[in-house]
C-alpha cells in the first residue's frame, strides 16, 4: 500500500505530540515535516524524528504531502484548514473546529469544494467505554431517552489557552465540545436551545471564563446539562473527567471515557454492570483517520460534527451575555 504522507501544522496544542507518535508507529504513514512559527517549540521533536522543519506552512503545503494535522491555537484553525484544502490536502483539525459560525462553515465548504476530507479531533469517541455505551443505546437498553448529564471538568488552562485573542474563550470553548460531540452522537439529535451561566469563579482576575453550567434542549425533546468548568484538582487521576449519565425509561447508563469504564444500572438485569479496558484514544483516533484516507472512505468524525459541537459553546457564551436562552439553527 502506498504510504500516506502527512505534515504537522503547529505544535501549539499538546495533542500534537501524541498524534505524531502514533502516526510514526504506522508502516503505511510517512510524516515528512513540521511547521511551527516558534522553532523552539519543535526543536526537540524535529531532532528526535529526524524530519524537515518549515518556517512557513505554505512551503509545507506545496510539498507532495497528502494530508495535514493542525494543532495550532484555536484562532488559526480556519486559516490553516482553508489553506490546506486549497492545496488539496486532507485535514485532521484539533478542536474546537473554529471560533465563529462563519469561519467553520467556510472551513467545511473549502474542504468540500477542493475534494478533501475534514476530520475533527474528538478522541473521546474512540474510548472503548464510549463505544460500548453507544452500542447499548442503539440496542435500546435504556428504553426511551429522557435526559443526559455531562461533565468535562479539567485543569485550568495556561499559556495561549487563557489568551482570548488566540483561544476564543476559556473553559466553555475548551471543554464543551468533547462532551457535546458525544451527546449528539449518543442521542442522534442536535441541540435546539441553550441556556448558560458562565463566570470566573476560580481565578476572578483571569481574562477568560473558567466555570460554567450549560442547560440544553435537544430537537428530539431530550433535556441535558453540561459542566465544562476548569475545576479539577491536580491530584485527580486523569486530566479531566469526560463523563456522561444518560437517563432512560428503563435504565441509567454512566460513561467515564477517560477512566475507560461503563456502569450500567438496568431494570432488566437487576444489578449494576462494570466493564474495564485500557487503550490510548489518541491512537484510535489516528488509526481511524488514516484508515479512512487509505481506503477512500468517509472519516468517522467530520467537519459538520465539529461545527455542531462548537456551535453549542458559542451559543452558551451568547446566552450568558444575554441572560436568556439562545436558539440554535441547523448544521452547515
Amino acid at each position: 500500500m502506498k504510504k500516506l504522507k502527512v505534515g504537522m501544522m503547529s505544535f501549539a496544542h499538546g495533542h500534537a505530540g501524541f498524534f505524531l507518535h502514533w502516526l510514526s508507529q504506522r508502516p503505511d504513514v510517512e510524516v515528512t515535516g513540521i511547521y511551527d512559527e516558534l522553532s523552539e517549540r519543535v526543536q526537540g521533536t524535529v531532532a528526535h524524528y529526524g524530519m524537515a522543519y518549515f518556517t512557513d506552512y505554505e512551503t509545507l503545503l506545496a510539498s507532495d504531502i497528502d494530508a495535514v494535522v493542525i494543532c495550532s491555537e484555536n484562532a488559526r484553525h480556519a486559516e490553516m484548514t482553508i489553506a490546506a484544502a486549497k492545496a488539496g490536502k486532507h485535514v485532521l483539525c484539533e478542536k474546537p473546529l473554529g471560533l465563529s459560525d462563519g469561519e467553520m462553515q467556510a472551513m467545511i465548504a473549502a474542504c468540500s469544494q477542493h475534494g478533501v476530507q475534514l476530520m475533527t479531533a474528538f478522541p473521546c469517541r474512540f474510548a472503548p467505554a464510549v463505544q460500548t455505551a453507544k452500542h447499548r443505546l442503539e440496542r435500546g437498553e435504556l428504553g426511551e431517552i429522557l435526559a443526559v448529564k455531562g461533565y468535562n471538568r479539567g485543569l485550568r488552562g495556561e499559556g495561549w489557552f487563557v489568551d482570548p485573542a488566540l483561544s476564543g474563550g476559556g473553559a466553555v470553548i475548551d471543554h464543551t465540545v468533547h462532551v457535546m460531540d458525544l451527546m449528539h452522537w449518543f442521542l442522534n439529535a442536535q441541540v435546539s436551545s441553550v441556556y448558560a451561566e458562565v463566570g470566573k469563579l476560580f481565578v476572578p482576575e483571569a481574562e477568560v471564563d473558567d466555570a460554567a453550567m450549560i442547560h440544553l434542549t435537544f430537537d428530539n425533546g431530550v433535556i441535558g446539562v453540561l459542566d465544562p468548568s476548569w475545576s479539577r484538582s491536580t491530584s485527580y487521576p486523569t486530566w479531566g473527567d469526560v463523563r456522561l449519565e444518560i437517563i432512560g425509561t428503563t435504565g441509567v447508563l454512566e460513561v467515564d471515557a477517560l477512566a475507560d469504564k461503563v456502569h450500567l444500572y438496568s431494570n432488566d438485569a437487576a444489578k449494576s454492570q462494570w466493564v474495564n479496558w485500557g487503550v490510548d484514544i489518541n491512537q484510535a483516533l489516528i488509526d481511524a483517520w488514516v484508515d479512512a484516507l487509505q481506503s477512500g472512505t468517509l472519516v468517522p468524525v467530520n467537519g459538520e460534527d465539529g461545527y455542531a459541537a462548537a456551535k453549542v459553546a458559542l451559543a452558551a457564551y451568547a446566552s450568558a451575555e444575554r441572560q436568556a436562552p439562545v436558539a440554535i439553527g441547523g448544521g452547515a
